[in-house]
């Protein structure tokens, strides 16, 4: 983790507690492109709003190979054919009953800038919609994935919409290093979170312990998880 990322963060209640009213998100006539640092971002940051779109498609910039890079139990190979599975299951679970998944295999904790963002221009389009982690996000990863999206979308014409992720830990209501002006909030059905939260469930190697070992603790425990169990998405227009 980054030095952002410590400790358990801003806890769910202070932020359920902030008076907020942003201003609705305008959903896209097309399908999105929704891209993932990591498998699960794109559930913990669009999951309603993959739920919504089935026709939408996603990016896995990596597998998810380093989550737990002292294991005793996987080995990184084993954990990116794992974390491959949980997301084609979570995106089942969502409504995509073909998901249409581009896997580039970028190293999970060294992603190729210059690459991702040739290879995201060869997807987006003038007018498409292109949901990329922010690029304030606080995780290398995060921020290098926000920026290589912002980069396609001003070669291509794509719209550029950014979803915050571990933001929710480090920051707070009203942190003036997060650009809450661009805020636009997606109010989710009641049938939306609940595909939502069965989908994060199918992620067992990051919500579980793989194992006794404190190097297997999950790494989205259920003080994490309930940040994205709100009755909105948040995201950054």
């Amino acid at each position: 983790m980054t030095p952002l990322i410590h400790g358990t963060g801003t806890a769910e209640e202070h932020w359920r507690a902030w008076d907020t009213d942003w201003p609705l998100l305008d959903l896209p006539d097309g399908a999105p492109l929704v891209v993932a640092p990591h498998p699960d971002d794109e559930v913990l940051g669009a999951g309603g709003l993959l739920a919504r779109l089935p026709d939408a498609e996603v990016v896995a910039v990596t597998d998810g190979e380093a989550s737990h890079p002292h294991s005793t139990v996987l080995t990184r190979p084993a954990m990116a054919a794992v974390r491959r599975t949980e997301t084609d299951e979570a995106l089942t679970r969502l409504g995509h009953q073909t998901p249409t998944i581009h896997r580039l295999a970028h190293p999970d904790g060294a992603i190729d800038e210059i690459a991702l963002t040739t290879a995201l221009e060869r997807l987006l389009t003038p007018g498409r919609w292109c949901l990329a982690s922010w690029r304030g996000d606080g995780h290398p990863d995060h921020e290098a994935v926000g920026r290589a999206a912002a980069a396609a979308c001003a070669t291509t014409g794509a719209i550029l919409v950014e979803y915050p992720i571990w933001t929710w830990h480090w920051a707070s209501p009203g942190d003036p290093r997060v650009p809450w002006d661009r805020c636009r909030r997606l109010p989710l059905s009641d049938a939306e979170r609940a595909a939502k939260r069965h989908a994060l469930d199918a992620f067992v190697s990051q919500t579980r312990p793989l194992g006794p070992d404190p190097d297997d603790a999950p790494i989205l425990p259920p003080h994490v998880l309930a940040r994205f169990d709100r009755p909105v998405e948040v995201f950054f227009a």
